[in-house]
């Protein structure tokens, strides 16, 4: 068993580190406190080839494994929890699903440009009346000749008033409810489908959020994104992917409040002394490294899994579950030690808590994650 990076990963892991410590650092309160997609910084992150971590050099991807993937994205979140989001949800999600259940003809029509950050992608399954819970889904697609009509709406999606490349979820056969779930891609510009204005989030405020409304859109057959009826079961297969994602940008939060807990400690003095000599704060400290370095190894292992071709249902689910509640400890945590200035966004704890929270519930809950947990192993599948 082999706990080492190899060559390729540590020079990826470098020139991500470096990348968000020169390009992110800078702007990352700023854009919080905008509140602003800012779009500036996308040509930047296709430079690195950033905007298509996995994806095979054919369609314009870095070709990644998803070990390296990990790498990146926890060294984006560091510094921005809001572009770090903005690579989770264009990669993890839109992207990977033209890319396993489209046609071939969809993957050179719609990779290419996603790879290139030429064009935004989203993907929306959310609903205002149903996330966790997809058997509630409620937007209805009805075949008519060549082409499905869509009505409904979505809600919390990222990329939803600056998306160019849309997957949408829609219900084709609602006695299955979530059985009978279809993905469907559309571009920008499509009649029908209505971008809202971007929300006003506790956390992650530079990553666009908006909801989607979808009347009377018209969809070719040629669109519709891999069986008939079975959108949500390819759903639950790029979640696996997805979740191991949204569980790095946490460590990222997690590593970058514990670095500040640290700093702040050995120079803030209380008693005469540095508070980094109280036992107090020595054990916060020790436990916040323990909880990121045990996230780290389930992230690690889920995504060494993928790489070797399997599901990882389970461990996705167990990775993210713990990173995202073990970041939010961690932040908690670092708030307390910086005490009155950690409660002051002239220092960036208070944003890593905000930016992390999101980790809890996107891409499923904790809740959820424990549920697929519980599954897996009271059925003797662990």
């Amino acid at each position: 068993m082999d706990f080492e990076l190899n060559a390729d990963q540590k020079a990826i892991q470098k020139l991500a580190r470096d990348f968000a410590q020169g390009e992110l650092r800078p702007h990352a309160r700023k854009w919080d406190e905008s509140g602003e997609f800012p779009k500036e910084i996308v040509p930047k992150l296709a430079e690195l080839g950033f905007m298509g971590l996995t994806l095979p050099e054919k369609y314009g991807g870095a070709a990644l494994d998803m070990v390296s993937a990990v790498l990146v994205i926890e060294e984006v979140a560091r510094e921005c929890g809001s572009t770090a989001l903005t690579l989770a949800a264009h990669n993890g999600l839109c992207q990977k699903h033209i890319f396993h259940f489209g046609t071939e003809e969809q993957r050179m029509k719609y990779l290419p440009d996603l790879a290139a950050g030429k064009k935004m992608g989203a993907w929306g399954l959310t609903e205002p009346g149903s996330g966790s819970d997809a058997s509630g889904l409620q937007t209805k697609a009805v075949k008519q000749g060549d082409h499905y009509v869509l009505n409904g709406s979505k809600a919390f999606i990222t990329h939803g008033s600056v998306g160019d490349t849309f997957l949408l979820l829609a219900s084709t056969s609602p006695e299955k409810k979530q059985k009978g779930i279809t993905a469907f891609v559309v571009e920008r510009g499509t009649l029908g489908l209505k971008p809202g204005k971007p929300e006003d989030k506790l956390g992650c405020r530079a990553s666009d959020t908006a909801q989607i409304a979808i009347e009377n859109m018209k969809v070719p057959l040629d669109q519709v994104v891999g069986g008939i009826d079975e959108g949500f079961i390819d759903t639950l297969k790029i979640l696996d992917k997805g979740r191991i994602i949204i569980g790095s940008m946490a460590l990222g939060l997690g590593m970058a409040a514990l670095q500040a807990s640290v700093r702040y400690a050995k120079e803030r003095e209380a008693f005469g002394k540095p508070i980094a000599e109280f036992q107090a704060i020595q054990w916060k400290i020790a436990n916040m490294a323990t909880e990121l370095e045990g996230a780290r190894l389930l992230l690690y292992r889920a995504a060494y899994l993928q790489d070797q071709g399997k599901r990882t249902s389970l461990e996705s689910a167990q990775a993210k579950l713990y990173a995202s509640e073990a970041a939010i400890r961690a932040c908690n945590e670092a708030i307390q030690i910086h005490g009155g200035y950690g409660y002051i966004k002239e220092y960036p704890v208070e944003r890593y808590w905000r930016d992390a929270k999101l980790c809890e519930i996107g891409e499923g809950t904790s809740e959820v994650q424990r549920m697929v947990i519980a599954r897996h192993t009271i059925s003797g599948s662990a």
